[in-house]
């Protein structure tokens, strides 16, 4: 096994080392006449929302700029309208060319570095203990199924989705409502169902599966949007891993964006890669503005409105890293991280949000033994089912109610983000938004504290905080005669106690 993963390793390296590098051309502007690319639907939905039906990001590049990129032998790979650029191959004495055109703002390089958040294929999800983690019970009793409903999948392939049997009702429906594959275009959408070239080329089956997934051959449902219909887009070729492929991801955005796709999953990220280490993202910029995705998920939000679902990513191991990747960096983003299934704390592999961030990532999290590829469709899953229930709620409202509806909220941290959604909460609050939280604060002097808690626990887990949401650890204490016994840290200034269905929040002044 050893030396297969060392082959594949190779044949990744000496592609990446024979491609022709990738960089996006930067425009100066637009043409303001021109006309929109986007759909009725689109406007319709941005109307509901209370978002300007269409402004600048809209338009579409300039088909002037363009001509003028093929005189120079510059052949644009795609045309991205919220960027207002073109990714193409150049060489070095092209791109030296294209910084003296007078309408290109700049030229940046797409450096190697793009990791797919993935997880094993060969093994069977446990989804059914995420389902109960979550109360998904709630929306069932309301019958809620994400009916209406339309959800996006970005991901690295969709191998045996069409004959899947968790997957059966979803295609036997006719609820696939269009495919693209920006790996190799000129394949027939299909053709996803039907080649694999490695075990990455079934990650986005086993994706919607969390998501709408019921096998009725063992009568288990593994996700919540039963009746959602979907778009699929395969952005990354998993036998080379690599930056150069984000204008993929972008693109398949704009396209969903353009049919009016208000809720998009990705379980990709950017972050190390496994070329030149001087070509990698650095830690410090998963700032949530640098990468060029990054900046896209960001306008999605902002200006589409466009709930953008992304896994936090699986480096919480790696010490060379350990922090979430991008796009899960972007603000606007519902980056969902893991928790173990027992204690629902973070699991090891789930990447945390760096300390230098101003704002919480992740932003919430729930069990996946797999991976946060199978963590963040869950979620989306919920998202679905709360949009059946409210369609009129905006993205922002959707992810703070989301978030608010977590068992740690408000006191959330860069582990776990504010906990595991509850769908019996997130119900009331869609019809309470005020609601108050059950979490409570106590504030206290000294090194020494026993609280009074009331659980039927024996293990309770802790999160030994530096500030409000930076963890200096996590451990688990026990419940003896009603209480549990805190010390202080050094340089620890909160301290919060999970009782699953809320917080305590320990102060020390």
């Amino acid at each position: 096994m050893r030396i297969a993963k060392l082959l594949l390793l190779l044949l990744i390296f000496s592609a990446s080392l024979s491609a022709q590098p990738k960089y996006w051309v930067y425009l100066k502007d637009k043409d303001a006449t021109a006309r929109p690319a986007i759909s009725e639907t689109t406007k319709e939905n941005r109307r509901l929302v209370g978002l300007p039906l269409w402004e600048e990001t809209d338009l579409p590049v300039r088909k002037s700029y363009l001509a003028q990129l093929q005189k120079n032998n510059v052949e644009p790979v795609y045309a991205s309208r919220w960027l207002n650029a073109v990714s193409a191959k150049l060489t070095y004495e092209q791109v030296q060319e294209l910084k003296k055109l007078e309408f290109v703002k700049e030229v940046v390089p797409m450096d190697a570095g793009f990791i797919v958040a993935r997880t094993q294929s060969d093994a069977k999800p446990e989804l059914a203990p995420v389902m109960e983690q979550v109360r998904s019970q709630a929306f069932t009793k309301a019958n809620i199924t994400a009916k209406g409903v339309t959800v996006g999948i970005i991901d690295a392939g969709f191998y045996g989705a069409d004959s899947s049997h968790s997957l059966r009702q979803v295609f036997g429906n006719k609820r696939i409502l269009g495919i693209r594959d920006y790996v190799k275009p000129n394949q027939p959408g299909e053709w996803l169902f039907t080649t694999a070239e490695s075990y990455s080329d079934m990650h986005g089956t086993e994706v919607m599966a969390a998501i709408a997934g019921l096998d009725t051959d063992d009568q288990t449902q593994y996700g919540m949007a039963l009746n959602a219909k979907f778009y699929l887009a395969r952005t990354d070729y998993s036998l080379r891993e690599w930056r150069g492929e984000e204008d993929n991801w972008i693109a398949a955005m704009e396209w969903m964006d353009s049919l009016g796709v208000r809720l998009i999953n990705t379980s990709l990220g950017y972050a190390r890669g496994f070329t030149d280490p001087n070509e990698n993202y650095l830690p410090e910029q998963m700032d949530g503005k640098t990468s060029a995705i990054s900046k896209a998920a960001q306008i999605a939000v902002d200006k589409k409105g466009i709930l953008l679902v992304v896994s936090a990513g699986n480096e919480g191991e790696d010490k060379k890293w350990r922090i979430i990747s991008t796009p899960a960096d972007a603000q606007g983003v519902l980056a969902v991280g893991a928790t173990n299934r027992k204690l629902w704390n973070r699991i090891g592999y789930s990447s945390i949000g760096p300390e230098f961030l101003p704002y919480l990532k992740p932003n919430v999290s729930c069990f996946s033994l797999y991976g946060t590829s199978l963590s963040a469709p869950v979620i989306t899953g919920f998202a679905a089912c709360l949009m059946e229930a409210n369609p009129a709620l905006s993205n922002k409202e959707l992810m703070s109610l989301i978030e608010k509806s977590a068992h740690l909220y408000p006191y959330g941290n860069n582990y776990v983000g504010y906990g595991v959604p509850s769908a019996e909460r997130a119900m009331t609050l869609a019809k309470a938004p005020y609601l108050p939280a059950k979490s409570t604060v106590i504030k206290t002097k000294g090194k020494k504290l026993t609280v009074l808690v009331s659980t039927e626990e024996s293990l309770l887990v802790v999160y030994h905080k530096k500030n409000q949401k930076d963890v200096i650890s996590q451990g688990v204490v026990r419940v003896q005669d009603g209480e549990v016994a805190l010390k202080k840290e050094s340089g620890e200034s909160h301290t919060t106690i999970d009782l699953k269905d809320h917080a305590i929040e320990v102060v020390w002044e």
